[in-house]
């Protein structure tokens, strides 16, 4: 069997200790949401810094960890990845973000998405140029933090922003495209919201016209979530585009955008 059609366990406690073991070695990426939430990523991360002969990052990024308000598996996550950026460049090490962005490990290449978007000396253009081959890995949870590590820089660069991520939905990787939406979401979730976006839903017209009837249903329900977002603050934004898609964009993949964009405003 292929590993990447490995099915997880449906449970923590299901999962065999043999799976859970090479998980927190690296060995394997997890396979569901459920082994996401079972990795150790002290152990996770001890077994990368021992393999890299790098050993002593590890009691000051332990430090940090101990050190959280609140430990959730995001939360770990983004302090190991900052972590390791202020241990690269307190120790010149260029080949740490190497190792670990290509790393076999799915939690791994996630703490690389931090390193390049806690790293203050980088330019929004540097920021978005350098998280875009992990915006496009093939792993769900990588996907996923890539945004989620940048966003406040987004944010903080927001005009910038939406003129760069326009150019990703011409993309041919649905995974690249559908980061043009996600990651300026007015809400999203287990975000920070972007309050500009939720006043002025305007502002990014033109990457959602770009995406009203894009073929993967991947990008599509992130365009529908993203006028879900805008409705709670802009109704009469979100009704006035669907009428109008449904009039110049029949499509069966407009159609379906449109259903999940008005499903706040018509409970």
């Amino acid at each position: 069997m292929k590993e990447e059609k490995r099915k997880g366990a449906r449970s923590i406690k299901d999962i065999p200790a043999v799976i859970l073991e090479q998980l927190n070695k690296g060995e394997i990426e997890t396979a569901n949401l459920v082994e996401w939430l079972a990795v150790n990523q002290t152990k996770l991360l001890e077994n990368v810094l021992k393999e890299s002969d790098r050993m002593e990052y590890l009691e000051p990024i332990l430090t940090d960890i101990r050190n959280l308000k609140k430990q959730t598996v995001n939360t770990i996550n983004e302090a190991i990845g900052t972590g390791l950026l202020t241990e690269s460049i307190l120790n010149k090490d260029i080949d740490i973000f190497s190792i670990i962005s290509k790393h076999k490990s799915d939690l791994v290449r996630c703490w690389s998405a931090y390193v390049i978007g806690k790293n203050p000396e980088l330019t929004i253009e540097e920021v978005l140029e350098q998280i875009k081959f992990l915006s496009a890995d093939k792993h769900f949870g990588v996907r996923e933090i890539s945004w989620l590590a940048v966003r406040s820089s987004i944010i903080k660069n927001l005009e910038k922003s939406l003129e760069i991520l326009l150019s990703w939905t011409s993309s041919e990787d649905e995974n690249i495209r559908r980061f043009a939406t996600e990651s300026i979401r007015p809400r999203g979730v287990w975000c920070e919201h972007i309050e500009q976006l939720k006043k002025e839903p305007e502002l990014g017209l033109k990457i959602l016209n770009a995406l009203k009837s894009d073929p993967s249903k991947y990008v599509q329900d992130s365009v529908g979530n993203w006028l879900n977002d805008a409705s709670k603050t802009r109704p009469d934004f979100v009704k006035d585009l669907c009428e109008k898609w449904k009039t110049e964009s029949p499509t069966k993949e407009t159609l379906y955008i449109v259903k999940k964009a008005l499903r706040t405003i018509e409970k």
